[in-house]
């Protein structure tokens, strides 16, 4: 049976902390603050960039609503679009996605990275011609953990069934939410230990995912 296979961007495909990391640092620092740490802005990464912004001026004092937080928040988008330079690939990653488009799988990307800075770094990476369709954190009037967008890039992929691969908590969510098996790529940002999330299958290396895939017998979805 061939699948669609939708994807999550950050910490499932790319490796974008540093990058996000950076961004922050870029606005805070013009704000007087002092350097933010790796660990704070990625602690807060996967529920979209107007909620890491919020998070990240909440923990400094700052407004995390209103005109000053919205002025905040289109600096940071501004200055993240076009940041690529320190964002990787995780290992494997290229291959893994043509394999299984030579499979016959339809690719799909679903994201709470806002479409702008999504489609600049697939674009940057040379991939945006891989995937069918593309939702971003801001393509619709809610994000994941909200199966809506999972549903939708589905749908604009023409249906059939699925299985959504991700990195985190917000993921494991948004797949039960959406009624579609689960795949765990350990090595993203979760917080939480692997065996406290639900899951169908986990895997470390972007090598396996082929024959993951291929193994599985996922349902269609009405």
């Amino acid at each position: 049976m061939t699948h669609s296979v939708i994807f999550d961007l950050d910490g499932t495909l790319i490796d974008s902390a540093p990058d996000i990391h950076a961004s922050a640092n870029t606005v805070f620092t013009a704000l007087g603050q002092p350097p933010l740490t790796r660990a704070e802005v990625q602690g807060f990464v996967g529920r979209g960039a107007p909620n890491l912004v919020a998070r990240l001026c909440e923990s400094r004092g700052l407004p995390h609503e209103g005109p000053e937080f919205d002025r905040v928040l289109a600096r940071f988008l501004e200055v993240y679009e076009g940041a690529q330079a320190l964002t990787v690939l995780y290992p494997g990653t290229r291959a893994a996605l043509e394999a299984l488009q030579a499979a016959g799988c339809k690719l799909g990307l679903c994201t709470n990275k806002p479409l702008a800075p999504t489609l600049a770094v697939l674009r940057h990476f040379g991939l945006e011609n891989l995937f069918a369709a593309v939702i971003g954190g801001d393509s619709l009037a809610v994000k994941k953990p909200d199966p809506a967008p999972l549903l939708e890039t589905l749908t604009r992929m023409g249906g059939g069934p699925a299985i959504f691969v991700g990195d985190s908590e917000v993921d494991a969510e948004t797949a039960q939410n959406a009624g579609l098996p689960f795949l765990l790529f350990t090595e993203g940002y979760r917080k939480t230990p692997v065996e406290a999330l639900p899951h169908d299958a986990a895997f470390a290396h972007h090598d396996a995912l082929p024959g993951l895939v291929a193994a599985f017998s996922a349902p269609a979805v009405p």
